[in-house]
């Protein structure tokens, strides 16, 4: 069994938490719904699946960089739940990963939209919504401390995210609620293997594990874990990004 999976034997104590789930329909979005479901809480996500294959969850298609779509599901969230314990904004695309000299103005704006614009006012819509105690996650990227070429744009988006934290964590403090992100390295959510030949996923699967100290990739619950920690045990804890990256950006 992979560390990852032995991470959910111990999950906490979520009886009642009311949480959103931004991006919650795949990858660690899911991670997160599941851990959380499991653990008790209730839970809504976004995404552009259907439903997730979470029983109870609750769907609701909704475009971030959408102002009515935002409104929506700020009026979606106030009906079902009233108030929220916890918001995770893992709604994002990663773009074309193209050199900057092939960059495009059409591509900037679309990875901007979705990755600093839309995690910026959905939390902007939801905030009345926010009880006492809220912890907010946003996910951001190690790809803002690291350079890696060919992610200029996405790399700048997550680090609109990662200074967002920051002067959110610090405007939100009289409302009692704490802002901080997950940084995520090469995570194995499947999509790889998915999406590509075997052959090609299993050589960027290998690559991946090789450049991590922990010569692995790490796994979508190791994340999930950390933003749970961060929305509800790390109560002294404001403006921090907690890399789970198998200490890619530490060693």
């Amino acid at each position: 069994m992979r560390p990852g999976r032995q991470l959910t034997a111990g999950m906490g104590n979520y009886e009642g938490k009311r949480i959103l789930v931004t991006g919650g329909t795949s990858g660690i979005g899911l991670a997160v719904a599941r851990l959380l479901t499991a653990g008790g809480a209730r839970v809504m996500v976004t995404g552009r699946a259907a439903d997730t294959e979470i029983e109870g969850v609750i769907t609701v298609r909704s475009d971030a960089t959408s102002r009515a779509d935002n409104k929506a599901l700020a009026a979606r969230v106030g009906e079902t739940f009233g108030r929220l314990d916890a918001v995770f904004l893992n709604a994002g695309i990663t773009g074309s990963q193209t050199p900057f000299e092939e960059a495009s103005e059409e591509d900037f704006d679309t990875v901007f939209a979705a990755n600093a614009k839309g995690p910026y006012f959905t939390l902007q819509r939801l905030l009345p919504l926010l009880d006492q105690g809220c912890g907010v996650v946003l996910t951001t990227s190690v790809v803002n401390e690291i350079g890696l070429p060919n992610t200029s744009v996405y790399a700048a988006s997550k680090a609109a995210l990662r200074s967002m934290t920051r002067t959110l964590a610090r405007e939100l403090l009289p409302r009692g609620v704490r802002v901080n992100a997950v940084s995520p390295g090469p995570i194995d959510t499947g999509i790889l293997h998915r999406s590509l030949p075997p052959e090609v996923a299993d050589k960027l699967v290998a690559g991946f594990s090789a450049s991590s100290p922990m010569r692995r990739m790490g796994e979508a619950d190791e994340v999930a874990r950390a933003a749970a920690f961060l929305a509800f045990d790390a109560t002294y804890t404001t403006g921090l990004e907690l890399a789970v990256d198998g200490g890619g950006t530490q060693l």
